[in-house]
């Protein structure tokens, strides 16, 4: 802990910065609650993205091997994600908002029938997968910030706090001894100016002039 000033003017900065980290501090760990609550809803959609396309992959599995048998190319091209920005607790995350594809034109009398079907399940196969990136982005950004929350949050209550008001403490019993003094010290100079003052007026008494000698 930093040495402070023993005066008054730094007493009221130590209480004025303990107000302030008081202040605070509720406003961090609610924060802190809030990620930590948007981070578990998040894992739960992307656990279910996960599901969903598994399903699918489960359900077109005996297709797999058509497309190396029959040497077909699955005529949909993958052109990129679709994002919109949000915010959750002061974090920008993207959004999902779709993805991009494009279907190459293709001859329909050297195509199989079911080529259509596939293009279609392959593209929702791109969109799970597109969900579950964006939830990956948002998982790492909410992550961060919420590790710097949790930093702030154990500052305030296991350093900044306590050290506010130790040095409250401390000013508060320097200056206490500094005030025990100084009326100590008025005490004993009134003191010593009520002897001086008896010692001047008995002084003529003690003293006997040459008339009285007469």
């Amino acid at each position: 802990m930093a040495k402070v000033k023993l005066t008054k003017t730094e007493l009221k900065a130590q209480k004025e910065a303990l107000s302030r980290y008081q202040r605070f501090l509720p406003m961090l760990q609610l924060k802190k609650q809030q990620l930590q609550m948007e981070i578990a809803g998040i894992r739960a959609k992307a656990e279910e993205a996960i599901e969903q396309r598994d399903k699918v992959l489960a359900d077109v599995s005996p297709w797999i091997g058509l497309f190396s048998t029959d040497s077909v190319e699955l005529p949909v091209v993958f052109d990129g994600i679709i994002e919109k920005t949000g915010n959750i607790a002061g974090v920008t995350i993207p959004l999902y908002a779709g993805i991009k594809t494009h279907r190459p034109e293709i001859d329909l009398f050297s195509t199989p029938a079911w080529i259509d079907e596939a293009a279609e399940i392959a593209i929702n196969l791109m969109e799970f997968n597109a969900q579950v990136e964006i939830y990956s982005k948002q998982l790492e950004l909410i992550t961060e910030e919420l590790r710097t929350t949790s930093q702030r949050v154990n500052l305030f209550e296991k350093v900044k706090i306590p050290e506010c008001k130790e040095n409250i403490r401390v000013i508060g019993i320097a200056l206490g001894d500094e005030q025990t003094s100084a009326v100590a010290r008025g005490k004993i100079a009134k003191g010593r100016g009520k002897n001086d003052a008896v010692a001047a007026e008995d002084l003529p008494e003690a003293i006997v002039t040459e008339e009285e000698w007469v």
